[in-house]
Order: C-alpha cells, then sequence, then structure tokens
C-alpha cells in the first residue's frame, strides 16, 4: 500500500487527503527510502544534479512580531539587537559577489526601522550596481502596496513562511501574528508577479501528521516556487525552550514528499537541518532539496541573527562559508550552481 501511494505520487504529482495522512503515518524505513529515491529521481529530471547557491544576508535582527518559538521574537530582552546599514549591506554583497553569488537574500525581523523609502533604495542600490543579480527579501508580512513597491524597485523573489497551515496551531504558536493576513500576503505576493516562497516548521509543539498533510496540501494549492522546509528547534529564550526539537528523519520525509507534489519548486537544505545533524544538509539534498544559502552577513552580528540554539556557521568567514558548503555537496554526488537559479518557469524571463 505504502509503494502504490508513492508510485502514484510519483506519477500524478498528487495525493487525496486521506491518502497522504495515511502515507506519513505509516511510512516505514522501506517506504522512506523508496520515497527518497523517487524524490531524488523527479529533482534529476527537473533540475539534474544541480544546487544553487545563494547569498544570505541577515540585516537586523529587530521583530515587532511575537512567534512564540523563535529566538528574535519581541519579547526577549536577552538578545542583543542590531541593524546593518545600507553601506554594511553593500559590502555583503561586494564580498558575496566577487565569490560568485548571483542572488542575494535580504533577511530580516519585522523591523519598522527600514521604511519603504530604505528598502527601495537598498533594492535599487544593489541592482543598480549589480545587473546580473536576483534579489530576494525575507522580511515578513507587508501591505500589497509595500510588496509592490519592492517590487517595482528590482526584489524578484520574497520568502515568506506559512509556518502551519491548520488556523489552531498557526493561533496557539503566535501571538501578534493572524492567519488569515499571512495568506493573504502570499496570495498578495503571487498577484504582484514575484518568485514566491512559503514553508513550514516539521515538529512544532502539538503538531500532528494531519498539520503536516494540512501544509503539504495548502502548498500543491498555492504552487510557489519555493518552500522552506525546517525542524522546529527549541530557542532558550522562548516558551518552547524545553520541548523536543523536531525530528531530521521528519523533516526529510516533508521535503521529499514537497518534492513529488511540486516537481520544479526550488527547495532548501536549511541551516537548521545541518544544525539538528551533521550531516543534515547532505540528506536533504538527497531527498529532493536543491538550494543552500551560505551566509554572507558580517561574523560580527551572525551569532545574534539567533532564531533558535546552536546554529552552525556562526563563525565562518564568507569564502569559508562558500567553500565548506561546495565540498559538501560534491561529495554527497551533486554540482554546485552559481547562477541566479531562477524557477525553471521563470528562466526564459531572465535569459
Amino acid at each position: 500500500m505504502i509503494i502504490d501511494l508513492i508510485d502514484k505520487l510519483y506519477k500524478t504529482n498528487y495525493l487525496e487527503h486521506d491518502e497522504l495522512v495515511y502515507l506519513i503515518y505509516n511510512m516505514d524505513e522501506y517506504g522512506k527510502e523508496y520515497l527518497f529515491e523517487k524524490a531524488n529521481k523527479i529533482r534529476m529530471k527537473t533540475y539534474g544534479s544541480k544546487v544553487y547557491m545563494r547569498g544570505l544576508i541577515e540585516f537586523t535582527n529587530y521583530c515587532k512580531k511575537g512567534c512564540k518559538y523563535c529566538g528574535i521574537n519581541v519579547a526577549n530582552k536577552n538578545i542583543e539587537r542590531y541593524r546593518l546599514n545600507i553601506e554594511e549591506i553593500l559590502q555583503c554583497c561586494e564580498i558575496g559577489y566577487d565569490l560568485g553569488y548571483r542572488t542575494f537574500v535580504l533577511q530580516g525581523g519585522e523591523d519598522d526601522y527600514y521604511t519603504d523609502e530604505m528598502m527601495i533604495e537598498i533594492i535599487k542600490t544593489i541592482k543598480d550596481k549589480y545587473l546580473d543579480v536576483a534579489i530576494t527579501l525575507s522580511i515578513g508580512e507587508k501591505s500589497y502596496e509595500s510588496y509592490e513597491k519592492y517590487f517595482k524597485a528590482g526584489a524578484d523573489r520574497y520568502l515568506l513562511r506559512h509556518e502551519t497551515a491548520d488556523v489552531k496551531l498557526f493561533k496557539k504558536i503566535h501571538t501578534n501574528s493572524y492567519y488569515k493576513n499571512r495568506m493573504k500576503c502570499l496570495w498578495n505576493l503571487k498577484k504582484i508577479g514575484y518568485q514566491v516562497g512559503a514553508g513550514f516548521m516539521v515538529g512544532i509543539p502539538s503538531q500532528t501528521k494531519e498539520d503536516l498533510a494540512k501544509d503539504i496540501l495548502f502548498l500543491k494549492e498555492l504552487e510557489p516556487e519555493m518552500v522552506g522546509i525546517g525542524p522546529f528547534i527549541p530557542h532558550k529564550d522562548t516558551i518552547y525552550k524545553d520541548e523536543q526539537a523536531g525530528t531530521l528523519e521528519d523533516t526529510i520525509t516533508m521535503i521529499a514528499l514537497t518534492r513529488l507534489f511540486l516537481p520544479y519548486s526550488l527547495l532548501p537544505a536549511t541551516t537548521a537541518l545541518g544544525t539538528i545533524d551533521p550531516l543534515g544538509s547532505e540528506k536533504g539534498l538527497k531527498a529532493g532539496a536543491n538550494v543552500v544559502m551560505p551566509n554572507l552577513s558580517p561574523t560580527s552580528v551572525r551569532e545574534k541573527y539567533s532564531l533558535y540554539d546552536g546554529k552552525i556557521c556562526t563563525g565562518d568567514e564568507a569564502a569559508e562559508c562558500r567553500n565548506c558548503i561546495e565540498k559538501r555537496i560534491v561529495s554527497a554526488g551533486f554540482s554546485v550552481d552559481m547562477s541566479r537559479g531562477d524557477h525553471i518557469n521563470w528562466r526564459k524571463r531572465y535569459d
């Protein structure tokens, strides 16, 4: 039954809710191995062995949101806050560009210090200096008008993880974020014309397998170009500090299922995977992931961007970070691609 369902998913890129829930509940070791094999086969068909490198710039750890699982949430008084100015951001871009990166991911907490005008200046300055790069933003929930301004300024992609597609669970793990608005933001981003990234956590306290099935079926409905899936990892300064972390096995199972539901998606092997297992990134790639995001942020601030405990690579210089990850990608049997790495359906727009 398990193998039959995986075969059906491989052929049709879809399962009904009950079928998906059954698969998640009853997957044995052989079933998981078969699932990973099929997921890898699809990624090889769509993107080949390429793993796309994005340069991550974590430019502020101020945040007005109270997400209960996150170490930079507004209620955490133990964190040393920082903001990078435009010159510091551009310096990160210069280092990254010289190392070959052609996508910069500007990520931060929801920080109103960076007005629309400031973000537009940052985006335009990067685009004017580096004509061949893509800019990805990951700065949370904004108005339609703000998203549209960033897009017109030159932003190409936007990452906004939905975190969970279950309304009750979303409400439980957030204090001043609202499910309807999160979903509205994602659909707005699609409407404006971004390459959109959604995604969810695996192993959130009280999360069920039915919740995970909802996540994947929501992604199938949204059809985002990118999907970030990572394990829940507790942070010492949150109310979930003593909770059990999500497992590598469960997380890469969700990556593999997502690859089969969304064959053309760009799926990161997240830093969180490498944090919970020394070979987590490699195992994620073998389960269908095809993106990595080495850190270009100044080493002086990396430990301060602490979403969860134990984050890896906080002390590595940008060049060290790139070389280390490249070796691991190659050793896992894949090849590094330093291009913009657009979603396959978007490439004709930029070639």
